[in-house]
């Protein structure tokens, strides 16, 4: 078995019991326990479970190793986020417009910035597939644009869908490219975010796509967050303003990136 497909089976084990062990995870995949150990490493340093001695338990949502939040914008109303860098954000959502074409099938990553990009979208006939409330309520009413939601759980403080659901809609969508949105982004060029339940539906979102356009504004270049969502090879294109940081920028574009400044 691939270790993606591995990994996908031992958090679809581990969601549903709440915990699991190396044993019992090793007899059921058919794999050896250190192959099992190495996978729940690597799940673990992802921040999508806790490994702890003898297997792994499944992490609350929002919270990492010791009770620490990993979800930022948990109780920041989402008007609030949007109207932070508003001048930044919309300057990066009219450049990222310029990329669709009539025709095309986008993802829509959630987010402030997404949500300003849809608006730029109106009209245009193409086909958008979101787990963004946000990117529903611009499109909703728009003849031109087919618009997917997502299904699954509502997560009402950031206007989004997540969880098992939504993933597993995800692995249905061939999009011709994907705007992304992150928490911020390393100097090193490495994507992080705050929101433990976000990113498993990032990674979902990548892999979709034939295109990744990153969307960040200035003031994310460099910046933190606990969970890497992936690293600067896994990105085509940047969309951000000028201003931000330029060895973080070099960076990226050493890595592969294309940097469009708006």
């Amino acid at each position: 078995m691939l270790q993606r497909l591995r990994h996908a089976e031992i958090m679809r084990r581990v969601r549903l019991s709440g915990a699991t062990s190396v044993r019992d995870l090793a007899s059921q995949l058919g794999v050896s326990p250190s192959t099992i150990r190495r996978d729940l490493e690597v799940l673990d340093r992802d921040g999508t479970l806790r490994r702890v001695r003898g297997g792994a338990l499944l992490l609350d949502d929002g919270l990492l190793d010791g009770g620490v939040s990993v979800d930022a914008d948990a109780d920041r109303p989402f008007a609030e986020v949007a109207a932070v860098d508003e001048q930044d954000k919309e300057a990066v959502a009219v450049r990222a417009a310029e990329l669709v074409n009539d025709g095309e099938v986008v993802l829509l990553d959630i987010g402030t910035t997404t949500m300003r990009l849809a608006r730029r979208l109106r009209g245009r006939r193409v086909t958008v597939v979101t787990s963004s409330l946000a990117v529903l309520d611009v499109l909703r009413s728009d003849p031109e644009v087919e618009l997917l939601l997502l299904g699954g759980m509502v997560r009402r403080p950031y206007h989004s869908l997540v969880g098992v659901l939504t993933e597993a809609a995800l692995s249905q969508v061939v999009a011709d490219r994907v705007f992304l949105g992150v928490s911020g982004v390393r100097p090193d060029g490495q994507l992080v975010d705050t929101t433990l339940a976000e990113v498993p539906l990032k990674r979902a979102m990548i892999a979709s796509a034939g295109q990744v356009v990153l969307l960040v504004d200035r003031h994310k270049f460099p910046g933190t967050g606990a969970l890497r969502v992936c690293g600067p090879e896994d990105i085509d294109v940047i969309v951000t303003n000028e201003g931000a940081d330029e060895v973080t920028l070099r960076n990226c574009a050493a890595a592969g990136a294309e940097v469009m400044l708006a």
